[in-house]
């Protein structure tokens, strides 16, 4: 099962890593989401271990599972939709007024 967990978040993040090299600006913003998704599908299946209890319960017997991992994908959830959605704003800005997705037909961003 690990196998198939490692595969499909190694290709989540080759796909976003592929999507944001190229010259579309709205594939680029894909990208930018699938990388976020992968890097937290890595932190879930690199944090998560087995245990018998929920972090939350209280007085339950056996071993919690550890919260930092939950904590650390829910602050990457939250930053990653910061940023998808200033990437988002800034795409509708860019192509408003440049009329156009493609990044090299954006020629005055450099000044």
């Amino acid at each position: 099962m690990e196998i198939i967990t490692a595969f499909a978040i190694g290709l989540t993040f080759a796909a976003g890593v592929f999507q944001i090299l190229r010259r579309n600006v709205i594939r680029s913003a894909i990208g930018l989401m699938l990388l976020s998704n992968a890097i937290s599908l890595y932190l879930l299946s690199t944090g998560a271990w087995i245990g018998e209890k929920a972090a939350y319960v209280g007085l339950a017997s056996g071993d919690p599972v550890d919260p930092l991992p939950q904590a650390l994908i829910l602050t990457a959830i939250v930053i990653s939709l910061g940023t998808t959605s200033f990437v988002l704003a800034m795409l509708i800005i860019v192509s408003k007024r440049y009329k156009t997705c493609d990044s090299d037909e954006l020629k005055g961003l450099s000044k």
